[in-house]
């Protein structure tokens, strides 16, 4: 089984074709997510900012954006897509159980698209959650988007739907399937991509494993990281695609 690392080091190049508009995604996500921030202008370090998704959407609302991310390939395609549109992005390798940063250096950090998933024991979670209590200043915000994984615990799905990207001439259908261990809790993921037309397609197999963690298990590694006023959004009160968790350094 692949490595977070290695696995989106071979998503990069088609991160963006898991949408059916890039584009339009990254300003949705930022929209709902400078809402939360409720601060103009905010320092915020984007943990696990892959090709940019929403470090540029941020940065497009004019936030200081610094983005790090366990995929070196992920982050110079971050870095060259913020650049095309005009903006600035300061980005760098690094994994969040080690953020490279001194302590009190963000307003804001934000860990997204369910990153905290590829932490697959406590001691894990607990210490990526402590780094990034670290380099928040006193009082800054830590916002953590995921999957809903309780009813998954419950009922172990095997697949997700698929996404139909159709861009540039091209379609991108992308969907997954789950294969849990005997644990009930830990899961192998096989990422598809099928790429072409009606009379071509180049399929793509991306492997890796994740952790289901409910929420009272978030929250309890939450308290042991030393985090503060954890708040839990759902989707129809924040409007955003996933749950999203707040919480105080």
């Amino acid at each position: 089984m692949s490595s977070a690392r290695e696995f989106y080091d071979r998503l990069a190049d088609d991160y963006d074709r898991i949408f059916p508009d890039w584009d339009a995604s990254m300003r949705y996500q930022a929209s709902v997510l400078d809402r939360l921030i409720a601060a103009p202008g905010s320092t915020i370090l984007d943990c696990s900012c892959g090709i940019g998704t929403q470090a540029i959407g941020l940065a497009a609302l004019g936030h200081r954006v610094t983005g790090t991310d366990i995929s070196p390939l992920a982050v110079a395609r971050a870095r060259r897509e913020a650049a095309a549109r005009s903006l600035t992005l300061p980005a760098a390798a690094a994994d969040m159980r080690a953020l490279p940063f001194a302590a009190s250096t963000f307003d804001v950090v934000l860990c997204a698209d369910n990153s905290l998933a590829h932490l697959l024991t406590p001691d894990d979670v607990v210490t990526a959650l402590g780094q990034m209590r670290r380099v928040l200043a006193p009082g800054g915000l830590l916002v953590l988007t995921r999957r809903d994984y309780d009813p998954d615990r419950a009922d172990h799905p095997r697949f997700s739907p698929p996404q139909v990207s159709d861009r540039d001439g091209r379609r991108s259908i992308t969907f997954q399937l789950w294969h849990w261990h005997d644990d009930g809790a830990h899961y192998d993921v096989e990422h598809f991509q099928l790429h072409g037309d009606a009379d071509r397609w180049r399929t793509e197999c991306r492997r890796t494993t994740s952790w289901a963690l409910t929420r009272a298990e978030l929250s309890e590694l939450a308290a042991r990281a030393g985090l503060d006023a954890l708040t839990w959004h759902d989707p129809a009160d924040s409007g955003y695609y996933q749950q999203v968790i707040t919480a105080r350094a």
